[in-house]
């Protein structure tokens, strides 16, 4: 949100352990992290003391550096290695061990001198025969498309995004933290069909995300020309070889890349992008039936409308589940960057009122929806008293199927209702969970009762579950309806 890290402090042993899902998140969806972990007395290491655990090489695998600080005069060293190494190039976790004789001794500010501009804040341009090579091949096709991810958000490209995709009538979808990075009336700002449209493209042009399960590993149209632009090229090449690979930060790189373009006198591609708009309208007519259904049950389309129709410029929506938080993204449009948080590629449920708590204490006057499943509500769920002790408040909307759907609804569909073990939930009164720790509840049934039960819960000014009752049934009659394999 920051665009800077965030810092987890805590205890040896089990407070360590309890940071290894969320580091392992932060390494996969690339936010800067630096956790500083306790650990036993450097004299009584080896001897059994409490929580002594090797700690260091459980985070390498899953942090960008993994290190314990040796004595009390280098840790303004370590420190700041760690801060640089976390934001630098593809953004990422760190761990630092600090034993506690490290932690308690004290040192000369002479012998632990604090460092200087460990971050230099400069931006990475690119070769420009990099450049050069990437618009000429732009130059050359008629059906391109543009991907912004994750890296686009944190070297704050926006206006280059916004600038390029509009001079040039390129067609832009978004993901990760990318969502939000162009406004959703931006003439080449796609939302929708994006597969189709892509088995079209001659080009696909990736700003700061991997060809990974997003993207179907790279498998669109076969012929299609692959430009990819990353802080760091490790990367290029993985599961599609790369035709131009760009390496830079991705602002720099598309400012760039415009005024290569216009050198050129590369013309705009306002047919192509016509073309994709019509593609984009037939889809959204045909979302549009579930979107504006009145059943009850609620299906997962419909609430995601009713969410959408309420946010505005000035709320931030977290996504924290299976099947209702991917329907919610064919739907909702991000108001600007930042205002889109999810758990990113590792699939982490459970980010929901944590994230929250983060998003509301760095944004006081926005209004913090989270939308979440049943099954990663009883995750975190609990975190509404840290909420209520806190007086942060921020409202859950809770699509309650009473079921683990993304795992229940593909293994009915493959191998029969009486094969689907333990995908079954409760239909709890997760609002009644709210109203325990002195948080605000609702229960809602009927599609128009959404929006008047938002307007309450935010109008209560305290942390809030809105419990909607959702068809479990509704996405098994989709067709088409695909899983990650």
């Amino acid at each position: 949100l920051t665009r800077g890290a965030g810092v987890a402090v805590v205890t040896a042993g089990p407070g360590v352990t309890g940071t290894v899902t969320a580091v392992a998140n932060a390494q996969y969806a690339g936010s800067p992290l630096v956790v500083i972990g306790g650990a036993a007395p450097r004299p009584f290491q080896g001897k059994g003391a409490l929580q002594e655990m090797e700690q260091v090489q459980l985070l390498q695998p899953i942090t960008k550096w993994s290190a314990a600080v040796p004595d009390a005069t280098r840790l303004p060293e370590f420190l700041a290695r760690a801060f640089r190494i976390a934001l630098d190039g593809r953004p990422g976790p760190v761990f630092l061990e600090v034993p506690f004789d490290v932690l308690t001794d004290f040192v000369s500010e002479d012998d632990a001198p604090l460092p200087r501009g460990y971050i230099t804040g400069l931006r990475s341009h690119p070769n420009p025969r990099a450049i050069r090579a990437a618009a000429e091949l732009l130059r050359e096709v008629h059906r391109p498309v543009l991907i912004a991810g994750t890296t686009a958000y944190w070297d704050d490209a926006a206006a280059a995004l916004g600038e390029l995709a509009e001079q040039w009538a390129l067609p832009t979808y978004l993901n990760g933290m990318g969502r939000g990075l162009l406004p959703a009336d931006h003439p080449s700002h796609f939302h929708l069909a994006r597969g189709k449209v892509l088995q079209q493209a001659d080009l696909v042009l990736i700003a700061g995300t991997p060809l990974d399960f997003r993207l179907k590993y790279g498998a669109f149209n076969p012929g299609a020309q692959l430009v990819q632009i990353e802080p760091d090229g490790t990367t290029f090449g993985q599961n599609r070889s790369t035709d131009a690979g760009i390496i830079g930060d991705v602002r720099a790189t598309l400012e760039a890349l415009r005024l290569a373009l216009g050198e050129l006198g590369v013309s705009a591609f306002t047919g192509w992008r016509d073309e994709v708009a019509a593609i984009e309208a037939h889809r959204r007519a045909e979302q549009a039936v579930l979107e504006r259904s009145d059943a009850t049950p609620l299906n997962h389309f419909r609430l995601a409308r009713e969410i959408e129709t309420f946010i505005d410029d000035e709320t931030t929506v977290i996504g924290d589940g299976g099947d209702v938080v991917a329907m919610a993204a064919r739907v909702i449009r991000p108001r600007g960057p930042g205002r889109w948080l999810d758990p990113g590629p590792l699939g982490c449920l459970g980010v929901g009122a944590p994230f929250a708590l983060a998003v509301k204490k760095l944004r006081p006057d926005h209004k913090v929806l989270v939308i979440s499943g049943d099954g990663a509500f009883g995750l975190n769920g609990l975190e509404l008293d840290s909420a209520v002790r806190q007086r942060l408040p921020f409202v859950v909307v809770v699509g309650n199927d009473a079921q683990w759907g993304q795992i229940r609804n593909p293994q009915i569909q493959f191998f029969g209702e009486n094969r689907a073990p333990a995908t079954k939930l409760a239909p709890t009164r997760y609002d009644h969970v709210a109203e325990a720790v002195g948080g605000y509840g609702e229960l809602v049934e009927a599609p128009d009762e959404v929006g008047p039960a938002l307007r309450r819960a935010f109008a209560s000014d305290l942390p809030a579950v809105i419990n909607v009752s959702l068809d479990p049934t509704a996405l098994r009659s989709l067709s088409g309806r695909a899983y990650v394999m």
